[in-house]
């Protein structure tokens, strides 16, 4: 197929970016830039003669009109969006402008472009979203895609109304959609704001490693590389009209994560004494929900689908590419908002 990808430069949008030129695949990424993304997330590919990039904001539908109208796409994987929570606790404004507003410049842009083609029938769009959507979970049960939208942030809420958009584009103009559910990515190519590279590049620098309230929050952690084949699979598998819940399979409380990274650091580079000594517990995130967890049955039972990385796994494969990429994320320190507390309004 030819893949439109929007937010390939991003850590999610460029590992989708790498696995789909890998599987044969041509793509088209379609990135603003923003202070998360770097190209050199797909520098692996970018020399690859089925790799294109278009630096487009989904803000300004001219700009997807053109990109459309260039490469004339047979599917499309939407995963641009503002993303950090914390960010959206500071400035909402932002996050109402690109995860809903930019989504619905993406599914008028991808329905004109379907339309002016003939309605091809093997035309997808698929919408990338986020379990937080969800809400909060109470110490059982899990999130299925038929869990009522409850979300608690600005972060989740404007996800929220851009998988409600898609939906509704569905039902009135026909417009062929995937959708997608996901918990808590890691690994690669991870923005330096998010827990998991927080937690590594702190230690590596011996600064506190700041856990929000007492650690207690709980999520269902997802490998990106595995994600990324998750999202080919449900493109290329799923059935038009549904949605799909894709999990790690893989719960551990926010502290329990911290302690297993510090665990792998005093193997593979150790300090002076051990860096779980730097946990330092921090005042807790508004809004900040108790627990998510995915269950992953329509992806096993329709798609034959199942995550290949165990949290264990991935986070030593985390680590070691932290390790051994130090002017990767070296070059990203003096990006906005890297290594500053945010969210605390």
């Amino acid at each position: 197929m030819k893949i439109l990808v929007t937010g390939g430069a991003g850590f999610i949008g460029s590992a989708v970016v790498r696995h789909a030129v890998r599987a044969g695949h041509s793509v088209i990424n379609v990135d603003a830039l923003t202070y998360a993304a770097c190209l050199d997330n797909v520098a692996s590919v970018s020399n690859s003669p089925n790799y294109a990039f278009e630096q487009a904001d989904i803000r300004d539908r001219a700009a997807l009109d053109a990109v459309f109208a260039k490469h004339s796409p047979d599917a499309v994987m939407h995963l641009a969006a503002e993303s950090h929570v914390d960010r959206s606790i500071d400035g909402p404004g932002d996050f109402i402008e690109t995860n809903i507003t930019g989504t619905y410049n993406m599914l008028e842009a991808a329905r004109a472009h379907w339309e002016a083609q003939g309605r091809p029938e093997g035309f997808r769009f698929h919408h990338i979203s986020t379990d937080e959507v969800f809400g909060t979970l109470g110490a059982e049960g899990q999130f299925t895609e038929d869990t009522p939208y409850a979300p608690n942030s600005p972060y989740s809420a404007s996800k929220a109304a851009s998988d409600h958009l898609v939906r509704a584009w569905a039902e009135t103009y026909g417009l062929p959609i995937v959708m997608t559910n996901c918990s808590n990515n890691y690994g690669p190519f991870h923005f330096p704001e998010k827990l998991v590279p927080v937690v590594i590049l702190r230690a590596l620098a011996g600064e506190p490693i700041p856990v929000y309230g007492k650690g207690e929050n709980v999520r269902d952690w997802l490998y990106v590389e595995d994600h990324a084949d998750a999202l080919l699979t449900v493109l290329e598998k799923g059935v038009l009209g549904r949605s799909y819940n894709i999990g790690g399979e893989n719960e551990a409380t926010n502290l329990e994560l911290v302690h297993m990274i510090c665990a792998i650091l005093d193997e593979k580079r150790p300090a002076d004494t051990p860096y779980a000594e730097l946990i330092t517990f921090v005042a807790d995130r508004p809004g900040h929900d108790l627990r998510y967890a995915i269950d992953p049955t329509r992806m096993q039972t329709e798609l034959n689908w199942r995550p290949s990385v165990t949290l264990e796994q991935g986070l030593e494969k985390t680590v070691q590419w932290y390790l051994d990429n130090p002017e990767w994320w070296q070059a990203l320190q003096g990006r906005d908002g890297v290594g500053k507390r945010l969210g605390t309004t």
